[in-house]
């Protein structure tokens, strides 16, 4: 292990994530960092997988990763502004609303000895169920970075010059039967009849991709599993955060950091489903203060019960509504133990 001398940008980042006020924008450098990035390129970009995952945060990644702090109109701006090699963080044209992009950037990958050029997308998202299936917005964000193109990468009726595009997603709060697992989803070549090949190049432009995190005790956490679910825990303290991240994947954070991260409870508008932005809108301050593990605990407690069966409530008869889920279907997905589900189908019915 090597001595832990200074404090590196990472390690900062970390320490940052605590403040609940400044957590997604956080959260989003910690997953910008280019070592971190690698990882995620090199297990889920099939043109990385042959290669070092220090080489890749090294030599792959072009520029710095554009975080959506900043908004960058194209048509106002085209190739200017905060923008990356032509894009921005923020997708919009004059007719329709902004799309924006928790993290984006510019990579380059070898093929038959040539250089490709790639843009990839990774995004987090803690809500599972937002009333949609995640898949297809991701699907939906490919086919956004292929059409803003035009114009920045080629124009008139040059199409050979489309850049492949990934739509990375990292889903904390998967279902049971997601958890552990990464999903690609992708153009193939189907011949319906006779036989023909097109060059894979040709029609291989845009894959999305689903990280669903779960816990260490299922046989598939490992690898980038297992690094994201550790960067983004809700539990773990920074020094076993930095201890793993070190000594399992090699990633340099040199000095042990000198405040613990706050629960990373959420990674976007997902706290109404654990029971905990009800609470503190009511008033609920006292254990929150204490830690948000710490003020979970309090919240299923005496006193603070009755505010987390509101929320949960809430979130069960959504999803019954938007998913068309049974309350059984609903309280699996929300994870809400056995004891406690006699109560919650007892209200559905009242």
């Amino acid at each position: 292990m090597r001595p832990m001398i200074i404090e590196n940008t990472l390690a900062k980042n970390i320490a940052a994530a605590g403040e609940k006020v400044a957590y997604d924008a956080a959260c989003k450098r910690l997953l910008a960092n280019k070592s971190i990035l690698a990882w995620i390129m090199k297990s889920c970009v099939e043109e990385y997988r042959e290669i070092d995952v220090k080489e890749i945060a090294a030599r792959y990644i072009e520029g710095e990763p554009q975080i959506a702090e900043t908004a960058v109109n194209p048509d106002e701006q085209p190739g200017g502004g905060e923008q990356i090699k032509g894009t921005g963080a923020e997708d919009s044209t004059m007719t329709e609303g902004t799309v924006t992009y928790d993290i984006r950037f510019y990579a380059i990958a070898p093929r038959n000895g040539e250089l490709l050029r790639l843009i990839v997308n990774v995004e987090a998202q803690n809500d599972f169920y937002p009333g949609y299936p995640i898949i297809k917005r991701g699907l939906y964000y490919c086919s956004r970075m292929i059409s803003s193109q035009y114009g920045v990468e080629f124009t008139h009726a040059h199409y050979e010059k489309i850049k492949k595009v990934y739509s990375i997603w990292i889903c904390v709060n998967p279902p049971k039967h997601r958890e552990n697992t990464i999903a690609r989803y992708r153009i193939q070549e189907e011949n319906l009849v006779g036989e023909t090949h097109e060059k894979k190049e040709n029609y291989d432009l845009l894959t999305a991709v689903m990280i669903c995190l779960g816990n260490a005790k299922d046989s598939n956490y490992t690898g980038i599993l297992k690094l994201l679910e550790v960067l983004l825990s809700t539990e773990r303290k920074p020094e076993e955060k930095k201890r793993i991240l070190q000594e399992d994947f090699d990633i340099e954070m040199t000095k042990a950091l000198e405040s613990e991260v706050e629960v990373m409870c959420n990674l976007s508008d997902g706290v109404e489903a654990r029971g905990i932005e009800k609470g503190r809108r009511e008033g609920r301050q006292e254990g929150i203060k204490e830690g948000r593990q710490e003020g979970i605990k309090e919240g299923r407690q005496e006193g603070r019960k009755e505010g987390v069966k509101e929320a949960l409530m809430a979130s069960i008869r959504n999803l019954t509504e938007t998913m068309g889920w049974s309350a059984q279907q609903a309280m699996d997905a929300l994870k809400i133990p056995a004891e406690e589900r006699s109560w919650y189908a007892g209200a559905m019915k009242r």
